[in-house]
């Protein structure tokens, strides 16, 4: 696995253009000097020491020995092995509701926008834990395995959309069943399941599923994402809302009561996720009280620093620009390999 350690460095080559730029044209203005003086051809009998294209060649010798210490600075590694490595932490998993009521906007910007900003405050505040993420709707599928690869996460949060479950409906107890399924095996491993939903359209078993994911040990807490009163659902695209089959506006509400029984037969908590952070930072504060182990986690390690083959390729460069003479060597002046003898 190839990395830079100090990629910044790297924006230094954008200057590189500009310097090759530069030469060329003081290279131009220079000969458009010389042949202001007189015809190149006697010039250059004049001048037989000068060489055309040796400072051509010095030149673009220090232009490549520049580009390969700017490459030198970003510290190019390799990773050498992969290894499994053990740390104290926990499994999380989250099961995220991305039904069509996610979209409305009684929590700013929307309820799901909330909730993916959520997730991704909790995962920043990960340590030596893993996390997996699984997505809902009529339908529950994994949208991320349990890792501890917390970019990963981020990135497959950011393409979540309703868009993802064309079935509609919240199946939040086929969510728990298959967050319950997805832990890995290891034992003495604090686990924790957390929900985010509306709890709107609630499907039947989550209750069960919660009991059962107890029963393994397995925490499920739920974070109630909107306001009782409800908004309407906006359609993606237009100005418009949803509406029923008598034209009338759909509102969607949050269902507290039966958030808080699943959560209360998951042995977990239940908080509201409204326009503050208070729901991230009480989710955050159960995590940190369940109980670590050791859980293994495969990453490369032993990054070996590589400047040295690049380091030596500079020497051998600037070694070479220095031994090449701006004029002829006096000792070769009359050799002429290639011309005709008459």
């Amino acid at each position: 696995m190839f990395r830079f350690e100090e990629p910044t460095y790297l924006y230094l080559l954008l200057l590189l253009p500009i310097i090759a730029a530069f030469y060329l044209l003081s290279n131009y203005r220079r000969r458009k000097a010389i042949r202001s003086f007189g015809d190149p051809t006697l010039l250059a009998q004049l001048m037989p020491d000068v060489s055309k294209y040796r400072p051509d060649i010095k030149f673009w010798i220090i232009f490549a020995a520049i580009a390969l210490f700017t490459v030198l600075l970003a510290r190019p590694q390799f990773g050498s092995k992969l290894e499994t490595v053990k740390r104290k932490g926990v499994e999380v998993i989250i099961a995220l509701d991305i039904s069509n009521s996610m979209l409305a906007q009684d929590v700013q910007p929307s309820r799901l926008e909330k909730s993916k900003r959520l997730v991704s405050r909790l995962v920043d505040e990960l340590d030596n834990d893993k996390v997996g993420l699984i997505v809902f709707a009529g339908d529950a599928f994994t949208q991320l395995p349990i890792t501890s690869d917390y970019i990963s996460a981020k990135m497959f949060l950011e393409s979540i959309s309703p868009s993802l479950i064309s079935k509609q409906g919240t199946a939040i107890g086929q969510a728990i069943g298959l967050a319950t399924r997805s832990f890995t095996p290891q034992e003495g491993v604090g686990r924790s399941i957390i929900v985010i939903t509306d709890g709107e359209n609630h499907e039947g078993g989550a209750v069960e599923a919660a009991k059962d994911a107890a029963g393994k040990a397995i925490q499920v807490s739920v974070l109630g994402v909107g306001m009782p009163d409800g908004a309407p659902i906006p359609i993606e695209g237009s100005n418009d809302y949803r509406r029923d089959r008598e034209g009338n506006v759909i509102v969607t509400r949050l269902d507290e009561g039966m958030c808080q029984e699943i959560a209360k037969e998951g042995k977990g908590i239940y908080v509201r996720v409204d326009n503050t952070n208070s729901a991230q930072k009480a989710i955050s504060q159960e995590i940190s009280k369940m109980s670590k182990a050791d859980v293994e986690s495969k990453v490369y390690t032993e990054y070996n620093e590589q400047f040295q083959a690049i380091a030596w390729i500079i020497l051998v460069l600037l070694l070479i620009e220095m031994l090449i003479l701006e004029r002829k060597n006096p000792l070769f002046r009359n050799i002429h390999l290639f011309s005709n003898k008459k």
